[in-house]
């Protein structure tokens, strides 16, 4: 069994549970993806499988040896799982059942959260705006920049204008609602970090530090 696997976002969508209850999930799909390489401990210094997914031009498409001369062109994503899983082999698909998650399990999630661009402080850091009357000296403006020191700079880490998502976000003790083996499809209660059609790293729940 891996230790986590890999999977695209598809959307959030509403399933009721055995008490009749609506659950908003996230469904997350895990197809077509294959074993591009076995790093062992003797050739590469360390044991991990390098998996890829296909481009959508290929899904469906049984694995072929040429892809991995151009990975580029065939896969688009390329990760690693780190650590020893025993007869998975170079071309062998790695979906729902390798992980072995069921569902009730408590996973961790991981993406890449929605970007936003340049944002000012009000939108960015939830900041107070001044009063919009005319008699006002500042509005929407971010404030004092520099403190009250000999230098009189701006401290690292002041919260000011920026760019606004584009981030790794990683979210714990999400719950696996259902498995879908027909269509590989694993639906995961609540939110999950990125957009439509974005990667997302699915992992085992481990010991809380």
């Amino acid at each position: 069994m891996l230790r986590k696997i890999y999977g695209v976002k598809v959307g959030m969508t509403q399933l009721f549970d055995a008490e009749r209850k609506l659950i908003p999930v996230t469904a997350v799909r895990v197809t077509g993806w294959f074993v591009t390489q076995v790093k062992t401990q003797g050739a590469d210094g360390y044991d991990a499988l390098q998996v890829g997914c296909v481009r959508n031009r290929l899904s469906g498409v049984e694995f072929q040896g040429e892809w991995l001369f151009k990975k580029k062109r065939s896969f688009r994503f390329v990760k690693e799982i780190k650590g020893i899983a025993e007869g998975i082999e170079v071309g062998k698909p790695v979906g729902i059942a390798e992980f072995g998650a069921s569902e009730g399990d408590e996973i961790t999630v991981a993406g890449t959260s929605r970007g936003l661009g340049f944002q000012g402080c009000i939108k960015r850091w939830g900041f107070s705006r001044g009063p919009m009357s005319h008699g006002s000296g500042f509005h929407r403006s971010p404030g004092s920049m520099g403190g009250p020191c000999s230098l009189g700079g701006i401290q690292k880490g002041k919260k000011l204008p920026g760019h606004t998502g584009a981030e790794r976000i990683t979210v714990r003790g999400l719950r696996v609602i259902r498995i879908d083996s027909e269509q590989n499809c694993i639906f995961i209660k609540g939110a999950v970090p990125g957009k439509s059609g974005s990667l997302v790293e699915i992992a085992k729940q481990g010991p809380r530090s």
